[in-house]
């Protein structure tokens, strides 16, 4: 397995807009809008093309004219200085205006968004007589002494049925959760939709490989619903196998002779393939091509 880091973020972005496809027309999204010269970048900035567009999304109810979102993956910390710098990142936004106040004050929100509830930033909202509330399952309104009003999208508390793209990034998925992203994924048409799709797919297999060989042996799962998954599935397979591979390769090495060790090398494959649950016609022709054997040579490993 390639311990390449996951890209969170390009997730979220594509899981936002799905989240919205149902306002998208009226919204633009300008993912990591800098707010200067200096490295200074908002994960995602949505804006309103219309001031009075309704928002049909429980995330999208707080929204106004300027939205400045803040995601944290599930490996980050999400503290008060978190907060603070993302009202801070609202702050610098309205005064880089066009003209003197053209951002009004009142028309810019900030979304805070992360897998699991972060306890200890809630516990210093109660101790500092902050004002939380929660209109929603898994969204969380803060108010009190800040320049911006805010809120807090917690993902895993989130309803299933409304909030399956944001729900989905996570490395805590189950079998069934995997299951209905997949099929809300076959029930999307347009290109574009489909491609955030397998964006958000392509993350949370990585994030929860443990469950891809299960998937891709569930007598349970349509020809259609396989078909969706193979393109994101099979190179996280593929990546597995080339690992065990040179792992296999490197201990074959430590081991013995040139002969013995190819002999060690392609028993090894056949193995892992095996594992993998590729038919011995499949395996054959790989070892045939991988190692120049002959048919009758391949045979012998079988």
């Amino acid at each position: 397995m390639s311990e390449t880091k996951i890209q969170w973020h390009p997730a979220f972005i594509a899981a936002m807009n799905l989240e919205m496809a149902d306002s998208r027309d009226c919204l633009n999204f300008d993912r990591e809008y800098n707010l200067n010269v200096k490295p200074l970048v908002i994960d995602l900035l949505i804006t309103k093309k219309k001031p009075d567009s309704f928002i049909d999304n429980e995330i999208g109810h707080i929204f106004r004219g300027h939205n400045i979102l803040e995601y944290k993956d599930p490996e980050d910390s999400l503290n008060i200085d978190v907060f603070f710098k993302t009202e801070g990142y609202a702050c610098l936004y309205k005064s880089y205006g066009k003209t003197v106040d053209a951002i009004a004050e009142s028309d810019v929100t900030i979304t805070l968004v992360r897998d699991a509830k972060p306890a200890g930033l809630l516990g210093y909202f109660a101790e500092h007589g902050y004002q939380v509330s929660s209109p929603y399952r898994g969204i969380y309104y803060i108010t009190g002494n800040i320049p911006f009003p805010a809120q807090l999208v917690v993902t895993k508390e989130l309803k299933p049925e409304l909030h399956v793209w944001l729900r989905a990034l996570s490395g805590r998925l189950l079998k069934q959760d995997l299951h209905k992203l997949l099929e809300r994924m076959r029930r999307l048409h347009a290109k574009m939709d489909r491609e955030y799709a397998e964006a958000v797919l392509e993350v949370a297999f990585r994030a929860n490989i443990q469950i891809i060989k299960d998937l891709m042996g569930d007598v349970s799962m349509s020809e259609e619903l396989l078909e969706i998954v193979r393109p994101v599935i099979e190179p996280q397979i593929l990546l597995r196998e080339q690992h065990a591979l040179e792992k296999g390769i490197q201990s074959g090495m430590e081991k013995g002779m040139e002969k013995g060790i190819e002999k060690g090398i392609i028993k090894g494959a056949v193995d892992i393939l095996r594992d993998f649950g590729r038919a011995d016609a499949e395996i054959k022709t790989i070892i045939m091509q991988k190692y120049s054997l002959s048919e009758n040579d391949a045979d012998e490993y079988l």
